[in-house]
């Protein structure tokens, strides 16, 4: 049976999967109330495991080294009170290889090298191109779906993001181009980040280990 997270767990965590977020995005993450998300943020914050920061207008909450530290030993503990760790990982180990290919479509969607310049910056003036990432894209959704669904019956949390990712496609075959890669919207290679950022603080690995 799926299991949830406790409501403590799921704000500390929404810090780390969105890396740096004001307090309504954090508790849209998880569809929490924002009243609430912000008093366990300013809890959070007198522990010392978030801090709230403001440049250029905006501002936001990031986690501090032993928030880090504490959103993993919360992350471990529950996934053993589930005893899901050896599907996380068995998932984890079935996502890299898609990682490697969701990381080379952004790549070719960002640039598309000439004869004079191997780094020269896509234009999206050629339809093949962008329609062959758009295909590699697809198959990657279609490949996230059953991993999606095999990580939602361990934990609760780790439900929709092949939803979110399909969606984010479903506009760039519309012809809104943003939604394959940019940050500041829930696009494509954002939502692959978030689920690259989960797998891993719940497992307890460097981004760059092994699995």
């Amino acid at each position: 049976m799926t299991q949830d997270s406790s409501l403590d767990l799921l704000v500390l965590h929404a810090v780390r999967v969105t890396g740096f977020a004001d307090t309504p995005l954090i508790a849209r993450r998880y569809g929490l109330d924002v009243a609430t998300t912000h008093e366990v943020l300013g809890d959070a914050e007198a522990r010392g495991w978030v801090e709230h920061t403001a440049f250029a207008g905006t501002g936001g909450w990031s986690l501090t080294g032993p928030g880090r530290v504490e959103n993993e030993r919360r992350l471990g503990a529950e996934l053993a009170r589930v005893g899901g760790a050896d599907e996380v990982r068995d998932v984890y180990r079935e996502f890299l290889p898609l990682n490697a290919l969701l990381l080379r479509a952004c790549t070719d969607w960002q640039l598309r090298p000439t004869a004079g310049d191997r780094l020269a910056v896509n234009d999206h003036s050629d339809p093949v191109w962008d329609g062959r990432v758009l295909h590699e894209l697809a198959g990657i959704d279609r490949a996230l779906t059953p991993l999606a669904d095999r990580l939602g019956n361990v934990l609760t949390r780790f439900r929709g993001y092949d939803t979110r990712f399909a969606t984010a496609l479903g506009r760039a075959l519309a012809g809104e181009g943003a939604w394959v890669d940019r940050t500041d919207v829930d696009s494509c290679h954002r939502v692959w980040f978030e689920l690259h950022e989960d797998l891993i603080a719940t497992l307890g690995l460097d981004r760059h280990a092994a699995p």
